[in-house]
Protein backbone atom coordinates (compact mmCIF):
# COMPACT_ATOMS: atom_id res chain seq x y z
CA UNK A 1 0.00 0.00 0.00
CA UNK A 2 1.34 3.33 -0.75
CA UNK A 3 1.51 6.26 1.36
CA UNK A 4 -1.31 8.18 -0.16
CA UNK A 5 -3.59 5.07 0.09
CA UNK A 6 -2.47 4.71 3.73
CA UNK A 7 -3.71 8.18 3.93
CA UNK A 8 -6.61 8.15 2.29
CA UNK A 9 -7.33 5.14 4.19
CA UNK A 10 -7.36 6.27 7.63
CA UNK A 11 -10.38 8.48 9.09
CA UNK A 12 -9.46 11.96 10.27
CA UNK A 13 -11.70 11.53 12.89
CA UNK A 14 -9.48 8.72 14.20
CA UNK A 15 -6.57 11.38 14.56
CA UNK A 16 -5.97 12.65 18.18
CA UNK A 17 -6.52 16.39 18.51
CA UNK A 18 -2.77 17.41 18.54
CA UNK A 19 -2.35 16.18 15.29
CA UNK A 20 -6.04 17.46 14.05
CA UNK A 21 -4.99 20.70 15.25
CA UNK A 22 -0.79 20.68 13.97
CA UNK A 23 -3.12 20.03 10.25
CA UNK A 24 -5.77 23.00 10.72
CA UNK A 25 -3.47 25.56 12.26
CA UNK A 26 -1.58 26.59 9.04
CA UNK A 27 -4.49 26.07 6.89
CA UNK A 28 -6.80 28.55 8.93
CA UNK A 29 -3.82 31.10 8.99
CA UNK A 30 -3.40 30.67 5.38
CA UNK A 31 -7.17 31.21 5.21
CA UNK A 32 -6.41 34.82 7.21
CA UNK A 33 -4.07 36.08 5.37
CA UNK A 34 -6.13 35.46 2.15
CA UNK A 35 -9.13 37.03 3.57
CA UNK A 36 -6.98 39.83 4.85
CA UNK A 37 -5.74 40.74 1.55
CA UNK A 38 -8.43 39.71 -0.33
CA UNK A 39 -7.06 37.63 -2.34
CA UNK A 40 -9.46 35.05 -3.83
CA UNK A 41 -7.34 32.41 -5.04
CA UNK A 42 -5.31 31.53 -2.03
CA UNK A 43 -8.22 31.75 -0.01
CA UNK A 44 -9.33 28.84 -2.37
CA UNK A 45 -6.26 27.36 -2.46
CA UNK A 46 -7.31 24.47 -0.01
CA UNK A 47 -11.12 23.76 -0.72
CA UNK A 48 -12.42 20.58 -0.81
CA UNK A 49 -13.87 20.48 -4.81
CA UNK A 50 -17.69 20.70 -3.19
CA UNK A 51 -16.61 24.14 -1.21
CA UNK A 52 -14.95 25.53 -4.47
CA UNK A 53 -18.01 25.06 -6.11
CA UNK A 54 -20.32 26.26 -3.19
CA UNK A 55 -17.89 29.14 -2.90
CA UNK A 56 -17.27 30.75 -6.12
CA UNK A 57 -15.11 34.04 -6.78
CA UNK A 58 -18.10 36.60 -7.06
CA UNK A 59 -19.46 36.15 -3.79
CA UNK A 60 -15.90 35.95 -2.08
CA UNK A 61 -15.33 38.91 -3.60
CA UNK A 62 -18.18 40.65 -2.42
CA UNK A 63 -17.54 39.45 1.34
CA UNK A 64 -13.97 40.88 1.30
CA UNK A 65 -15.00 44.19 -0.44
CA UNK A 66 -17.74 44.73 1.61
CA UNK A 67 -16.95 43.36 5.73
CA UNK A 68 -14.52 45.21 7.43
CA UNK A 69 -14.35 42.25 9.90
CA UNK A 70 -13.22 39.90 6.74
CA UNK A 71 -10.37 41.90 6.12
CA UNK A 72 -9.21 42.80 9.26
CA UNK A 73 -8.65 39.58 11.36
CA UNK A 74 -5.74 38.92 13.71
CA UNK A 75 -3.39 36.54 13.26
CA UNK A 76 -3.86 35.68 16.91
CA UNK A 77 -5.91 32.80 17.57
CA UNK A 78 -7.21 29.94 19.91
CA UNK A 79 -7.99 26.80 19.42
CA UNK A 80 -11.42 25.62 21.49
CA UNK A 81 -11.73 22.41 20.63
CA UNK A 82 -12.53 19.12 18.28
CA UNK A 83 -15.56 18.26 17.02
CA UNK A 84 -15.86 14.72 15.45
CA UNK A 85 -18.46 13.67 13.17
CA UNK A 86 -18.69 11.12 9.94
CA UNK A 87 -15.71 11.56 8.48
CA UNK A 88 -15.21 14.95 9.06
CA UNK A 89 -13.76 16.72 12.02
CA UNK A 90 -14.76 20.81 12.96
CA UNK A 91 -11.57 22.64 14.70
CA UNK A 92 -13.42 26.39 16.57
CA UNK A 93 -11.25 28.78 16.80
CA UNK A 94 -11.37 32.32 19.48
CA UNK A 95 -11.01 34.61 16.40
CA UNK A 96 -10.32 38.70 16.87
CA UNK A 97 -10.13 41.32 14.50
CA UNK A 98 -7.54 43.79 14.19
CA UNK A 99 -10.47 46.61 13.74
CA UNK A 100 -13.12 45.41 15.68
CA UNK A 101 -13.59 45.11 19.21
CA UNK A 102 -14.44 41.69 20.17
CA UNK A 103 -14.16 37.87 19.86
CA UNK A 104 -16.16 35.58 16.83
CA UNK A 105 -16.35 32.00 16.75
CA UNK A 106 -14.12 30.78 13.84
CA UNK A 107 -15.02 27.05 12.68
CA UNK A 108 -13.23 25.05 9.97
CA UNK A 109 -14.21 21.61 8.58
CA UNK A 110 -11.65 19.38 7.04
CA UNK A 111 -11.79 15.60 5.91
CA UNK A 112 -10.02 13.97 2.85
CA UNK A 113 -10.25 14.47 -0.20
CA UNK A 114 -7.97 12.36 -2.68
CA UNK A 115 -5.37 11.39 0.23
CA UNK A 116 -5.09 15.34 1.20
CA UNK A 117 -6.75 17.55 3.88
CA UNK A 118 -9.02 19.80 2.42
CA UNK A 119 -11.37 22.18 3.72
CA UNK A 120 -15.10 21.59 3.59
CA UNK A 121 -16.10 24.62 5.22
CA UNK A 122 -14.85 28.09 7.05
CA UNK A 123 -16.83 30.51 9.12
CA UNK A 124 -16.79 33.09 10.95
CA UNK A 125 -19.47 34.13 13.48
Amino acid sequence: MSAIELLSSVNITEKTDEEILAMARPLWRDLVKASNEGKYGEFARNFSSSMALAMNQVVAGHQFANSELARNLSEEIDAIGVIRRGEHVTVLYRQRSTKKPGEWLGRLVLGYEDGKVRIFSATIF
